[in-house]
């Protein structure tokens, strides 16, 4: 009798196959768990969702060989503890797998506890990206990730062209993970989150007004709200009455709006007035048969709820939830046919720990767990949520999104998103995976949004804070140079002037108002130094700087600047005399070298040609003094197009042919050159430009504070001894009249802004050579500044509808003077101007020479055949002086005599 109760065991213990034949590997079940907040809006969709997935496997006789999925299931009442208790509890009831928890708080707490008792915990509603890490081994999660969703948004924000975000979130390891996995997103696309605005995880409606009022008072009009979906709708509710949700604002809500919208559509018309123009992200699940047989089955298994009067509809978590249960039947099974069984045993370390009605000494660590593992994260599947597998970081592969918009008492899906297409109007398709690879801006597509307040038009990113404080304008307190920043009848904060009406034009020219007021910087006795001024910028003590600031690179490192509403640059200016008319003016076009060249290229020329011309063309022979003066007098007639002797041979013809080209030039530049000398009045300096100071020894002159000092110290390493600080114009003038001798200085080297304006009225000086340095005047904004990015569009606009160049010339109209230079040495014509036109010549000569050398060799071995003469270097110049004509002659008579020779030979003599 004891043995047929201990069979008896063994059968029920282990289970039957399918064929009637006891099955000793699988046992007749196995316990999972789960891990839910029932009362919650995930939570009460995946209790229903996970129920029909156990019946639906267990119901189905052909899965798992007969052994059945046993579920428990706790709630944790939105507890965390309560959410580590029950996850204890599971622990001592031979739990082989537990399907949560819901919340990623939770969590990172059970993961811990997995790990030690090697249980996997399947997660369909944990989006915390930092759960996958490798410190969490059995922690997998079976839904998409926030990594994946913050790439959406990020992609969103760079979508749109906005740059500043702020973010909403709830400040707990889920909502500081997400919105620390969207600034590496954002990163990426060049974007920033400028604000954080943390709520605490316990709701509390004085915090979440306190922090919006704050976020009220940012630039940033571009809101992301990471919240949990039990409170989200109040964070909106209290937006809306702040006025949050009016025109200009733009609320992007992360999948928990999605899920609250599908649970309980009824909020639509409840809550319309509080969602309007709100965009949130929803997962994205293929259409396919299996996922509308389960949505229409929906109703049958809620059928309890809608007597209670508490009906809810499918949400995306629930699918995921139904999913999971499947994944976890197919990866058991997989253990079980890989040969794995069931069995615990005790933790050592936990011996001992019992403690009340807990008995930790009676968990036990789940021997298969890393074998069950293993089968979980290779399973590869197709649900009701579409493709299940996971990658190498146990995330699911190739994750999209919904893009909706919250419309009227409605939604409407403006779009979709996925890792590898991008955004698009139509669904993500596996299939299209490769083609669609490229992401670029070109291929991205969204449907038209309506935003908050009613209105079709893409929000601006930033607005000008609603703080009520005035923008403090650092302005310097010149001495000099009052054309372009002064201060008005002793006013501290009245400034005019060239810059200053530039930056009153630029504003003007915005969509918003900016309060604002001047403060001068400087003793009023020196120019301030720029640096220092900006220096005050990054010290928080002055908003913006508007004034004559020149942009540089270092400059740049600390503060960000608008585009430059004027173009400038240093130049070197010193004093110059006029050059009288002079008998050898004419020599003055071409430089000394180009003089030298040009004469030999003309002797060059006419030996060529002749050598060209000597053996057939009477014109170019005669006695060696004739034939001197030929070449001479051919040369240099080709000046005039006055040449009298004809050329018969091609080459000689191709050669001149180039030469007159290059003739036709020079004369051309010559006549040109000539005409500016003798009509213009010419100035000269014995300071040609920067390259002369830098070698010479002579004092230079520079404004005091300006940033030449540094660019002729560090880039052309003038020794400080020689740069002489002044602080006016006047002192300028005072130096550049005593010059070195006199104890002066032989130039100074300023930007051209400031020298146009001294130039003006000083037309003993001028700017000589040519301006080594090109930059330009902005004004400056803290780091990141939107302000700098909308006046430098104002500053394009003044400049394309001509009010900068008004604003231009009512203050820094210039006077003849200021135009002139030194011109003396840029009239002149150099050889490198014609360096083309010489090598083309040359190269026709040389090639010219060289076909000519092989065809009189060709003729002299051809003529020494036909006369049995040896072949030598004398010869064969004796035979390149002679004419050609005497040598055919001279070739026909010895042919007829040694034709007559030949007929003699043959007939013998004549008889008479």
């Amino acid at each position: 009798m004891n043995i047929v109760w201990l069979m008896l065991l063994m059968v029920f213990s282990n289970g039957l196959s399918s064929d009637g034949i006891i099955n000793t590997a699988r046992p007749g079940f196995v316990n999972i768990g789960a891990i839910l907040s029932l009362n919650s809006t995930i939570g009460k969709v995946a209790k229903v969702a996970i129920e029909a997935a156990v019946d639906d496997v267990n119901s189905n006789s052909s899965f798992l060989n007969g052994t059945k999925l046993r579920l428990a299931m706790q709630d944790t009442k939105y507890s965390d503890f309560l959410g580590i208790v029950e996850a204890l509890s599971f622990m001592e009831n031979e739990t082989v797998a537990i399907i949560g928890p819901q919340f990623s708080v939770t969590a990172h707490v059970i993961s811990h506890i997995a790990n030690e008792l090697h249980v996997p915990l399947l997660s369909f509603a944990a989006t915390d990206s930092t759960l996958t890490s490798l410190q969490f081994p059995y922690f997998v999660r079976t839904t998409q990730s926030d990594l994946h969703q913050m790439a959406a948004v990020a992609e969103l924000v760079g979508f749109y062209e906005w740059r500043d975000v702020i973010a909403i979130y709830v400040d707990d390891d889920f909502g500081r993970n997400g919105i620390a996995a969207l600034g590496d997103q954002l990163a990426e696309k060049r974007c920033k989150i400028s604000y954080k605005a943390p709520l605490s995880p316990y709701k509390n409606p004085e915090e979440i007004t306190s922090a919006l009022l704050q976020v009220s008072l940012m630039e940033s009009r571009i809101l992301v709200l990471h919240i949990y979906a039990t409170w989200g709708l109040q964070v909106l509710r209290q937006a809306k009455r702040l006025h949050m949700m009016d025109t200009g604002f733009v609320w992007i809500a992360t999948d928990w709006l999605s899920t609250i919208l599908e649970t309980d559509p009824s909020l639509l018309s409840k809550d319309s007035d509080n969602l309007q123009g709100v965009l949130t992200l929803r997962m994205h699940t293929p259409e396919s048969p299996r996922k509308m047989n389960f949505v229409n089955r929906w109703s049958n298994l809620t059928t309890k709820e809608r007597k209670a009067n508490d009906p809810f509809w499918l949400n995306t978590y629930g699918l995921y939830a139904y999913d999971t249960v499947w994944l976890l039947a197919q990866a058991i099974d997989s253990f079980f046919i890989n040969g794995g069984k069931v069995s615990f045993s005790n933790d050592s370390s936990l011996r001992g720990l019992h403690r009340g009605s807990m008995h930790l000494d009676a968990m036990s660590i789940f021997d298969g767990g890393e074998s069950l593992l293993h089968s979980i994260l290779q399973v590869n599947t197709t649900g009701v949520t579409g493709p299940i597998r996971f990658d190498t970081e146990k995330n699911i592969v190739d994750p999209a999104y919904e893009i909706i918009n919250v419309i009227g008492t409605g939604v409407r899906r403006i779009g979709y998103w996925s890792n590898f297409s991008g955004f698009s109007i139509s669904p993500p398709r596996q299939g299209l995976k490769m083609q669609l690879k490229n992401t670029s801006s070109s291929r991205q597509q969204l449907y038209g949004v309506i935003w908050p307040g009613q209105t079709t038009q893409k929000p601006r990113d930033w607005v000008f804070p609603y703080s009520g404080r005035h923008l403090r304008i650092g302005v310097p307190l010149r001495i000099s140079y009052r054309e372009f920043v002064a201060r008005v009848d002793g006013s501290s904060d009245m400034f005019s002037g060239y810059c200053i009406d530039v930056f009153t034009a630029a504003l003007d020219q915005l969509p918003y108002g900016v309060p604002y007021k001047f403060d001068s910087y400087g003793n009023g006795h020196s120019n301030p130094s720029t640096t220092d001024l900006l220096h005050m910028i990054a010290q928080g003590n002055f908003d913006a700087v508007v004034g004559d600031v020149t942009i540089t690179t270092s400059r740049a490192k600390m503060v960000d600047f608008t585009q430059p509403y004027i173009e400038s640059g240093l130049v070197v200016v010193a004093p110059i005399r006029k050059l009288n008319s002079s008998a050898w003016a004419f020599l003055r076009p071409f430089t000394p070298m180009m003089w030298c060249v040009t004469g030999i290229f003309f002797l060059v020329v006419g030996a060529v040609v002749w050598i060209l011309e000597r053996r057939t063309n009477n014109d170019f022979r005669g006695p060696p003094r004739r034939q001197v003066v030929t070449i001479m007098w051919f040369s240099f007639s080709t000046l005039f197009f006055s040449h009298k002797e004809r050329t018969a041979s091609t080459l000689a013809r191709f050669v001149l042919i180039i030469w007159l080209f290059v003739v036709l030039v020079l004369n051309s530049s010559y006549t040109a050159s000539l005409t500016s000398i003798l009509t213009v009045e010419q100035l000269s300096s014995p300071v040609k430009g920067i390259e002369s100071l830098v070698t010479s020894n002579e004092p230079i002159g520079y404004m005091r504070g300006s940033f030449a000092l540094n660019y002729l110290t560090d880039e052309l390493n003038i020794h400080m001894s020689r740069l002489v600080p002044f602080d006016s114009p006047e002192e300028y003038d005072k130096a550049l009249k005593a010059g070195p001798s006199g104890g002066g200085v032989a130039a100074v080297v300023d930007e051209r802004a400031y020298m146009e304006v001294f130039l003006s009225t000083r037309c003993e000086y001028s700017i000589v050579g040519q301006e080594f340095i090109k930059m330009g005047w902005g004004f400056a904004f803290p780091r990141d500044s939107p302000l700098a990015i909308d006046m430098s569009t104002a500053i394009l606009k003044l400049s394309e509808n001509g009010n900068l160049q008004r604003i231009h010339d009512k203050w820094l109209m210039r006077s003849a003077c200021s135009s002139e230079g030194a011109k003396q040495d840029v009239d002149r014509l150099h050889i490198k101007s014609f360096g083309g036109l010489f090598l083309l010549s040359g190269m026709a000569c040389i090639l010219a020479l060289l076909l000519y050398l092989i065809k009189m060799i060709r003729q002299f071995f051809k003529h020494s055949r036909e006369n049995s003469q040896s072949v030598s270097l004398r010869l064969f110049l004796q035979f390149l002086n002679q004419r050609e004509e005497d040598l055919q002659n001279r070739s026909k008579r010895r042919r007829s005599e040694r034709a007559s020779n030949r007929v003699v030979h043959e007939d013998g003599p004549i008889v008479f």
